[in-house]
């Protein structure tokens, strides 16, 4: 077979592993769209203090996403490897280390909230902000417990039950903001807390079903997923945080720009605040496809390093980052063609839909960058090689890209546009830099 076919045949058993995370991953990032879609009825303030609030709690529980991503990995190359016992070890301890972090993280999202007062925001934003999110932060909880659960099925190439549970949830939170945001039902009209508690909801279903889901199917028996703890076990512990922890700061390096990001647009006005919502949620849906890409090439490069065979991995790495390419070019120009339609589903304010849809052009044209880097970032994990890209999302986010944002915005006076392309050059460096490290890294053989 040649190397076009061999291509070909490895990105379509990449989109058949990819296709239900993308899936449920759009699936969760449409919790937030509805949400936005439903609390812009209330006005840009609302709207701004979602973002704001939003942006802070993603910046707390992405720590917990990060960690919780070692899980895959480490179960791909175990079952890559045929160590099977080895799965369920690595399930539990890291239940254990996930359970204790969402706990800590609740605790950093009530005082991350406490302290949205002082970050120069409006005095109207920053009140609505500080109430949502602390009730955002209940829900990390059951957020991590389902993100636990998802990873290690999703190591071991099961894929769909999460995406299904994701679509469910999506209901429960639409039907829930119906009741709670305008007090439909005889309910009270909670306004933007409304929302907040929608998403307590949906997460709390979300873990409930999935525990339930690996506990009663046969299929998982074998890595024995009861909750009886034989030991803690301080080497596999280890492990998982030594994959996990550069992983959680990669992610907070990407994350905290972004959220740094939003607090700039802050100083500008409610307006380019309510803008940057907008725009920055469309794009977080076209970047759930590109992690769902990740997710499966991360996962198809762990199983080949369990095999040991060199060729494999850089050909399923390479062949995902095509895909995560390719897909985000579809993206991009969806953006600017439907540029001045898609802001108007969330509010109907001219002046804020107006900088939206510049916005949009800016984003559809770091599209290809976006998916490259976050592909990159998953065929990376895949080998275990978690500390350079580290390196790298650091200097690309908060070297190159938010200065090169604050220039242009504030210097240059390109108010929330400058913002906006100092951010695709983060991207663009990032994704240049990740490709050149998997390109190096993908020729030697792992040691597992």
């Amino acid at each position: 077979m040649n190397q076009f076919n061999q291509y070909k045949l490895h990105i379509k058993r990449t989109l058949q592993l990819a296709y239900p995370v993308i899936i449920g991953q759009l699936g969760f990032i449409m919790m937030g769209v509805v949400d936005s879609i439903m609390v812009g009825e209330l006005g840009a303030s609302s709207l701004a203090a979602a973002s704001v609030a939003n942006s802070l709690i993603m910046f707390v529980f992405v720590a917990g996403i990060g960690v919780s991503f070692a899980i895959t990995p480490l179960v791909a190359i175990a079952l890559g490897s045929k160590k099977f016992d080895d799965c369920g070890v690595i399930f539990r301890q890291a239940l254990l280390v996930d359970t204790v972090l969402g706990i800590i993280l609740v605790l950093a999202a009530f005082i991350g909230a406490n302290l949205i007062q002082y970050f120069n925001q409006p005095n109207e934003v920053a009140v609505l902000a500080t109430s949502y999110g602390k009730i955002l932060g209940y829900s990390i909880i059951p957020a991590m417990l389902f993100q636990t659960y998802k990873q290690f099925i999703e190591g071991l190439s099961v894929m769909k039950p999460a995406m299904i549970i994701v679509l469910a949830a999506n209901i429960i939170n639409a039907f829930v903001n119906w009741l709670l945001i305008y007090g439909n039902f005889g309910f009270p009209a909670l306004g933007l807390d409304g929302a907040g508690w929608a998403t307590f909801a949906a997460r709390t279903f979300m873990a409930f079903i999935l525990v339930w889901y690996v506990m009663k199917s046969s299929r998982f028996k074998q890595f024995d997923v009861t909750l009886h703890f034989k030991s803690i076990n301080i080497k596999i512990i280890k492990k998982i945080l030594g994959l996990g922890l550069p992983s959680a700061t990669q992610y907070l390096f990407e994350v905290g720009a972004f959220s740094f990001a939003v607090l700039m647009v802050g100083w500008l006005g409610t307006k380019q605040l309510a803008a940057h919502q907008i725009a920055i949620n469309l794009a977080s849906i076209s970047f759930m496809t590109a992690l769902g890409v990740s997710a499966a090439g991360g996962i198809r490069v762990a199983n080949a390093v369990g095999r040991q065979n060199i060729t494999e991995v850089r050909r399923a790495g390479f062949s995902a980052i095509i895909l995560g390419a390719s897909i985000m070019a579809c993206f991009g120009i969806v953006f600017i063609t439907l540029r001045n339609f898609l802001p108007t589903l969330y509010i109907d304010d001219k002046s804020v839909i107006s900088i939206a849809s510049s916005l949009l052009v800016i984003a559809s044209i770091f599209q290809i960058a976006d998916g490259i880097q976050a592909v990159g970032i998953g065929v990376l994990r895949g080998l275990t090689d978690v500390k350079w890209p580290t390196l790298i999302t650091f200097i690309a986010y908060w070297i190159l890209g938010l200065p090169t944002a604050y220039l242009l915005g504030f210097v240059f006076k390109l108010d929330v546009q400058g913002v906006w392309i100092g951010l695709l050059i983060g991207l663009l460096s990032s994704a240049i830099m990740l490709t050149t490290r998997f390109n190096k890294k993908s020729k030697q053989i792992i040691d597992i």
